[in-house]
Order: structure tokens, then C-alpha cells, then sequence
């Protein structure tokens, strides 16, 4: 439970600690919150040879809404985000997902760089990233890049930064006039790394039809995975019961292979998955859950909620449309 030898560096800026990425190369690695980094390295699975400790870069933690939607500096705490008025009005799927993430004590200390750069396949928050079709903002002492989520992820705890490179912000575009989100997902307790989760997007036209649906699932495969067939089949209609069976079938066609691993395996997060019922309150039940927040129509009358269930080729969608106050 000791970590191997390493030398630790605590810049005061950000310009200080990509000199020092640069300087030793492969054998650093950034510390943010720390909260997956540390254990890793106690249990000598992580063996950096450096240590450039970030918390110091004070510039790196902000939320704050610019034109291109909301930016999040990747050093700001989880639990900043999650008290963050300002997220929960601009990015509510975000908000709706930051509570999942273990316990308050780990929010307090986790960052949201930290989370998507150490990119878990068990996070939430590579899942919200992919739904919400963020960009990521990458700077080394060579320069400055952009990076768009599709290409960010790109394996088992691998993401596209290089060596050298830090993840310095995280841009979440504006959400489409009526649009609606929400997070789900089923763990064994609250806090343990969840089992099935999901991270859901969708706009509707002005009859109510689905104009636009991202659905993206987590802890299904070697990262955060986009179901792409399901959302297809969502695109144009209204909701039915036979729609969601056919979203169903259609998840079949995604990329979607749950993990057997120590929590559960595979079988059991299908059978899990499974069990979902085509009732509408125990849909709405796990709407709440989420601490539902939708954007309006214009009007501000029409609202959507959103809610996922998805598990191998199993999976409920369910639509809800209610008048603001209710």
C-alpha cells in the first residue's frame, strides 16, 4: 500500500507544469484531484516516475458561460460543478450526473480534467462528454490543440493527449431549443462504479417528434460508447411503445458489450438490464432519480424528460411531456 520512489513537483501555474511535462516526458504524469491516481499508484499499478501536481494552477478551475456554450477549466472540482447554478441551467445532464460520482468526500477533492483524461470506462463523466458532443482543449509547451469527443476517447484508460500534453478545458455547446436530458444508471450501492449507466440527449421538432437523439452509454464496453442505431431509430417519430421496442432491437447493432469483471458480469448486467417494464411509473421513478431538469420550448410550456435503461440488446426509452409547474 506505498507507492514506488517518485519525484514531486508543485508548479504554481499552468505554463510551469507543461515545462515540466515537457522536461520529462514519459516519465511524468499530471496530479489532479488525485482520487484514481493515488490508489492506483499505492497498488504500485501506476509507476510515474514524476509527479507534477496541478492544484496549485489555480487558472485551470472556472465554470463560466461563453459564446460557444459553457467552459469548465479541467482543475475544477466535481463538487463545485454540482453546487454550479450556472450548470444547472446550462448543462443539466451534467448536473443530473455529477451526484452519481462515488461520495461527496471524493467530489470534493475529484476534477472533471481528472475524470475524462484518466477516461474509465466507469465514469459518468466521458458519457455526459460524449451526449453532449463536448470539445477538449489540450496545451504543451509546443503549443495548443482542440479535440473533439469522438476522437478524445480512445481505448481502455487511453485518451488522444500525448505525452507532455495537458487537458486544460472542457467546452459544452449550447443545448438546442427543446431539448431535453437525463442520467441514469444502476450500481450495487450509491457510490460504487455503476454496473449499466447512461447518458441521454434528445430534441424535438416543433410537432413533437424526435428531431435529434445521443444516447451514451457507460461501464458497456472500453469506454464511453455512442449508441448510434438507437438513437437513428428514435429520429422523426413520436413516442410508442412499439418505438422503444424497436430502439431495443436496434442497440443490438451498437457497439455495446457489458464487461464481466469483480462487480458483475455480463450476463448479469443483461439480466439486470432486462428487467424493465413498459409501465410509465417506473419510468418516471427513475426520471426523478436523476433530479429531472429540462430546457423548455420557447414558450416555456413543453418540457422532455428523458430516461435509458440499456444492458446487451435491452433497453427503455421512455418520452415525457408535462406543463411547466407540475
Amino acid at each position: 500500500m506505498k507507492p514506488a520512489p517518485f519525484d514531486y513537483f508543485a508548479p504554481g501555474t499552468t505554463d510551469e507544469a507543461l515545462a515540466l511535462l515537457d522536461e520529462h516526458g514519459d516519465a511524468a504524469k499530471p496530479l489532479a484531484g488525485g482520487q484514481s491516481l493515488i490508489p492506483a499508484m499505492n497498488f504500485r499499478l501506476a509507476r510515474p516516475q514524476v509527479l507534477v501536481d496541478l492544484n496549485r494552477a489555480a487558472e485551470l478551475s472556472y465554470i463560466r458561460s461563453e459564446k460557444a456554450g459553457l467552459a469548465l477549466g479541467a482543475m475544477t472540482r466535481q463538487r463545485d460543478v454540482e453546487r454550479s447554478d450556472l450548470v444547472a441551467r446550462a448543462a443539466p445532464l451534467l448536473a443530473d450526473a455529477i451526484p452519481w460520482i462515488a461520495h461527496p468526500q471524493i467530489r470534493n477533492r475529484g476534477t472533471v480534467g481528472g475524470s475524462l483524461a484518466h477516461a474509465d470506462p466507469s465514469a459518468e463523466l466521458p458519457a455526459v462528454a460524449l451526449a453532449l458532443e463536448a470539445r477538449f482543449r489540450a496545451r504543451s509547451a509546443a503549443g495548443e490543440r482542440s479535440i473533439a469527443v469522438a476522437d478524445f476517447f480512445k481505448g481502455m484508460l487511453e485518451t488522444a493527449l500525448q505525452p507532455g500534453e495537458l487537458l486544460v478545458e472542457v467546452t459544452l455547446p449550447a443545448l438546442s431549443p427543446r431539448t431535453g436530458t437525463a442520467f441514469l444508471e444502476v450500481a450495487r450501492r450509491h457510490g460504487d462504479y455503476a454496473l449499466v449507466g447512461v447518458a441521454v440527449v434528445v430534441t424535438l421538432d416543433a410537432k413533437g417528434r424526435c428531431q435529434a437523439a445521443r444516447i451514451a452509454c457507460l461501464s458497456v464496453g472500453d469506454g464511453p460508447v455512442l449508441a448510434v442505431e438507437a438513437g437513428k431509430t428514435l429520429v422523426g417519430q413520436k413516442r410508442s411503445d412499439e418505438l422503444l421496442r424497436a430502439a431495443a432491437d436496434a442497440a443490438a447493432k451498437d457497439d455495446v458489450d457489458p464487461p464481466s469483471d469483480i462487480h458483475a458480469s455480463a450476463a448479469y448486467r443483461r439480466r439486470l438490464s432486462a428487467r424493465r417494464g413498459t409501465d410509465a411509473a417506473g419510468a418516471r421513478d427513475g426520471v426523478r432519480k436523476s433530479r429531472e431538469r429540462e430546457r423548455g420550448a420557447g414558450s416555456g410550456t413543453l418540457r422532455l424528460g428523458v430516461a435509458l435503461r440499456l444492458g446487451g440488446n435491452r433497453s427503455l426509452l421512455p418520452f415525457r411531456r408535462y406543463h411547466e409547474g407540475l
